[in-house]
């Protein structure tokens, strides 16, 4: 006992609980999210600096450009990326417009007037070639809507992005191209999906870490629109909105197949962590 003890009563034993009880030091990337959105809670912020270890440990934390992970329940904690949560458009902080329900579980549209502007173009923020977005819905509905979306005009021969999330039984993903889209049957929306382009002529649609659409899609060029969350923005032309709860989003570079089943495996224990899983 004496080696933990200093002259004064000041002890070391003391200061050891003191550190052990505050936990290890947060990754700087969660702790500078966290501080922007002003988030104290301890399971947020465990589920936060666990899901940038995974991301940085699988290797895809430099791939991404913006990462909604929509924590803190308001607005104004779900408006900030990730990857650099600065109020800012230039750092694709989300602008919410139309009728969104703010929770602990997530965002939802309201499938009327809902979006969220990423102020992410692709044609200035993306490659041609090697391009991913992801939405994790916790809403199981069969509806006319897209859950990501940017299209340089409402034109069909025009390059866009899409992730359009079980229309009639099929969802349906297009990276970089004109009106080829790719689609698999798909029976319940509640999952996490990436629409996904790794070369000139490869795209692929995720569902739960498991490819379930692939096509030879060759790439066209990159919209020249923003993109959207819950909505299609085809040149601010707005619609197909959505009303799938989101719980995390992601833009970013292509995900190879390793990556993009390791991503489903980080974020769906982030969501797990949460208690929001589906």
């Amino acid at each position: 006992m004496k080696n933990y003890i200093k002259a004064g009563g000041s002890s070391k034993i003391g200061n050891y609980i003191k550190a052990v009880a505050s936990g290890p030091a947060l990754d700087p990337d969660a702790a500078a999210f966290l501080t922007a959105a002003s988030i104290t809670d301890p399971t947020i912020t465990s589920a936060i600096n666990t899901l940038v270890l995974d991301m940085k440990g699988y290797g895809i934390w430099t791939k991404m450009k913006a990462i909604y992970p929509m924590v803190g329940g308001t607005a104004i904690t779900h408006k900030y990326n990730l990857k650099d949560p600065q109020d800012l458009d230039a750092a694709f902080r989300l602008v919410f417009n139309g009728g969104w329900t703010h929770s602990s579980t997530g965002a939802k549209p309201n499938g009327i007037n809902a979006y969220a502007d990423t102020f992410l173009t692709p044609s200035t923020s993306l490659s041609l070639n090697s391009t991913h977005v992801s939405y994790y819905s916790r809403t199981n509905s069969n509806l006319t809507e897209v859950e990501i979306g940017s299209s340089t005009s409402n034109s069909a021969t025009d390059n866009k992005i899409v992730l359009e999330i079980r229309t009639s039984g099929i969802s349906y993903y297009n990276v970089n191209a004109t009106s080829t889209y790719i689609t698999h049957a798909d029976s319940d929306s509640r999952a996490f999906y990436i629409a996904n382009r790794t070369a000139l002529n490869v795209i692929n649609g995720w569902r739960n870490g498991a490819s379930l659409a692939t096509g030879t899609v060759f790439s066209t060029g990159l919209s020249t629109t923003k993109i959207y969350l819950g909505a299609f923005n085809q040149n601010l032309s707005i619609d197909y909105y959505s009303t799938k709860e989101c719980a995390f989003a992601s833009i970013g570079d292509g995900l190879t197949n390793t990556e993009a089943a390791d991503f489903y495996s980080a974020v769906q224990a982030f969501n797990t962590t949460l208690s929001r899983q589906v």
